[in-house]
């Protein structure tokens, strides 16, 4: 087995190394996009699945719109197009035939929706509607890596609809909160929310908000967004709306995303040398079972119990594979394993069932034990939600750890150079001085975290004039 590059000797090797080792996805002929492989897929199902149920549980429902849209579509929303238009695939011909009007392949689907929605929009009980869906979208980036940026990904996108600017603000933040929850409670991952400046927000937004997480690495990663997108999309399709006093009205909208990406995140916030550590709540397979034997004798007692074992888990919930391979050998299997992250692995062998046990590993933390058989069910159900909290304070640890306070600009360089992470530093609101230190550092601001709102005082890190906000600042995939 190839040995995996270690993190601290180059990152992004480390990282090319894991998707390619644990089997989630494999380079595709389309420059730019990626195949997502069963295990990978399985990942983004469990996870598509945890997001799912909290979206229907706000009360919306799944739809699906078309892949193409319009030139006309696209040139109605200057400052959307703008933002999109380096990246945007067109559609110009259909065999030799030239189009009457050109097509563009969804890079989000705002103006096919909205187009939609002016028909669908009439009166003040249509509203509020709320529509998702699960679809996938092209954005031609120039560079590309497998789940983090790529050509093609898939995502979910909820578009809604309100007739105050009140419910969109308050819809807007209760979507982020989605976010953050499924994060935390899910995946283990722990992420600082806020808005993004004026200069980060979602083209066409009246603001944005975001969650951001910490690589191990030091780089900021944006885990999912939610935008407030005023009125400016409602006027440009013409969504009114009759209210109760029989007035014409303009709505007020929101949008909101995760994307394929957040498999990536999963990696390189958990991720180790050794290779993936998934959460158990969203793992694909959350127990390994090892025989271990040597003898036709041996092999016939230690399957029986593995396959007893194997029923129990399953009755009591846990999703549970059988490795009963007899080409590999056991050390194979385990390295194998946790390589894909399993998080807990279970070796039976004639020696641990002579004495009434079996060896019990876990993931996280690489710690063994022998446990009693007739307690296997119960010790890995409970250690699936030791696991689950353990993973979530480490990652919380480490990015509390490498969260700086910084008042000096020669010390921010520093610390973004040597040692980066996230830096919390005053900031002027002005965007002159946020493009300065993104080209002299290559450090964004990720958000002014809501945590932080009110608390600026002192200068502004780059220019001195007085801060008037606290700026959540990094290096960003």
């Amino acid at each position: 087995m190839a040995k995996i590059t270690p993190q601290k000797e180059d990152f992004s090797k480390w990282y090319l190394d894991i998707i390619a080792r644990a089997d989630l996805a494999d380079y595709s002929a389309v420059k730019g996009c990626m195949i997502i492989k069963p295990y990978g897929f399985a990942l983004w199902e469990n996870i598509q699945r945890a997001l799912d149920d909290r979206i229907k549980a706000k009360g919306v429902k799944n739809a699906y719109f078309p892949l193409f849209i319009p030139e006309s579509f696209i040139k109605k929303e200057e400052e959307h197009v703008d933002g999109f238009a380096p990246e945007l695939v067109t559609i110009t011909h259909v065999g030799e035939k030239e189009l009457g009007e050109k097509l563009y392949v969804r890079p989000t689907s705002e103006t096919i929706m909205y187009d939609a929605y002016s028909n669908w929009i009439k009166s003040y009980r249509d509203l509020p509607l709320l529509v998702n869906q699960w679809a996938n979208v092209v954005r031609w980036e120039k560079r590309t890596r497998p789940f983090l940026r790529t050509t093609e990904f898939l995502w979910q996108e909820g578009h809604t609809v309100h007739a105050t600017e009140a419910e969109a603000d308050e819809w807007t933040i209760s979507c982020l909160e989605m976010y953050q929850d499924l994060d935390k409670e899910d995946l283990a991952i722990p992420v600082i929310t806020g808005t993004k400046s004026e200069a980060e927000k979602f083209p066409g937004a009246k603001y944005t908000t975001t969650t951001e997480a910490l690589a191990k690495d030091g780089k900021a990663i944006q885990a999912g967004t939610s935008h407030q997108l005023g009125q400016g999309f409602a006027k440009t399709f013409g969504i009114e709306f009759t209210d109760e006093n029989e007035k014409q009205q303009l709505p007020w909208q929101t949008s909101w995303g995760l994307s394929t990406r957040i498999v990536g995140t999963l990696i390189v916030v958990h991720g180790d040398d050794g290779g993936l550590k998934i959460p158990p709540k969203i793992a694909p397979i959350q127990a390994v079972i090892v025989p271990i034997f040597r003898t036709p004798e041996e092999e016939e007692l230690v399957r029986k119990e593995c396959l007893k074992m194997e029923a129990e888990l399953k009755e009591a919930g846990i999703r549970v594979e059988l490795d009963d391979r007899t080409e590999k050998t056991p050390g194979f299997k385990f390295n194998e394993w946790e390589l894909k992250g399993v998080p807990v692995r279970i070796e039976v062998g004639p020696r641990d069932l002579a004495k009434d046990e079996v060896v019990v590993a876990r993931r996280d933390t690489g710690e063994k034990k022998s446990i009693l058989l007739g307690k296997v069910a119960s010790t890995v159900t409970f250690l699936m939600l030791d696991i689950q909290k353990n993973m979530y304070e480490k990652a919380l640890e480490f990015q509390q750890k490498n969260t700086h306070e910084v008042f000096d600009y020669e010390k921010f360089k520093k610390i973004i150079k040597e040692n980066p992470g996230f830096i919390k530093a005053g900031w002027c609101g002005d965007g002159d001085c946020e493009a300065k230190i993104q080209a002299e550092t290559k450090a964004t601001i990720r958000c002014l975290p809501f945590a932080y709102a009110g608390q600026a005082k002192g200068e502004c890190i780059y220019c001195k004039k007085d801060a008037t906000q606290i700026g959540l600042f990094a290096k960003a995939y």
